[in-house]
């Protein structure tokens, strides 16, 4: 069942700027966070002393300006990425509420990453690191819709087919003949949220859900 927003209710439940959990989120890995450290303290160091040799000179204040912006990396960036990423949902001509049900569940290993390490000869091998995640296939009395997929953890141990599913489907057609994405879903009979990244805003989102489809 899908049930089209109205006008601006896509950009009350998809924000342009990051909520807190969309920041934590794009926070990544504790690799990624130090990165980022290394980036704002070696690049505002060297900016403010840059600053300060040219505080006689027009230039001052601009470097003044560059050496907190890197200061500031650890924060704005990962804000600046969830804007990014709310911004392929948002962009969307046409939403709509979907509720349907869990068709199939699948759990898959994927590759997170890959490094070369010494092993006890000195010897360079390839290690993996591998993670489990559960793909949830979607479908209506229409048929299939399509999957989301997110890291698994043990609380999803709960999910079987046939669990009701909601979400927002996002299409470039008024008539969602094709399909562009999906946003993260709700399953109200868990009471559990499941997606790679928390699009919507959940309170917002279920209220919704109660207005739009619970009353019908």
């Amino acid at each position: 069942m899908l049930i089209p927003l109205r006008p601006g209710e896509l950009q009350r439940l998809i924000p342009a700027v990051a909520t807190g959990n969309q920041f934590r989120v794009s926070l990544g890995t504790p690799q990624e966070v130090l990165q980022r450290l290394m980036v704002a303290a070696i690049g505002g160091v060297i900016t403010l002393l840059i600053s300060q040799s040219q505080m006689s000179s027009r230039w001052g204040p601009f470097w003044l300006v560059t050496g907190v912006v890197f200061l500031l990396y650890v924060l704005w960036g990962p804000i600046l990425q969830a804007g990014q990423r709310n911004a392929t949902l948002r962009r969307y001509p046409a939403a709509a509420l979907f509720e349907g049900e869990v068709a199939d569940v699948i759990t898959r290993e994927r590759i997170e990453n890959r490094h070369e390490q010494a092993d006890s000869r000195g010897r360079l091998e390839l290690v993996e690191n591998r993670r489990t995640w559960m793909l949830l296939e979607l479908e209506d009395e229409e048929g299939y819709l399509g999957r989301v997929a997110f890291p698994m953890d043990k609380k999803h141990q709960s999910i079987r087919r046939g669990s009701l599913i909601r979400c927002l489907v996002l299409s470039e057609r008024k008539d969602f003949s094709k399909i562009g994405a999906l946003s993260d879903a709700w399953l109200p009979g868990l009471k559990m949220w499941v997606g790679e990244y928390p699009f919507l805003l959940r309170p917002a989102f279920e209220e919704l859900c109660q207005l739009r489809i619970n009353r019908r």
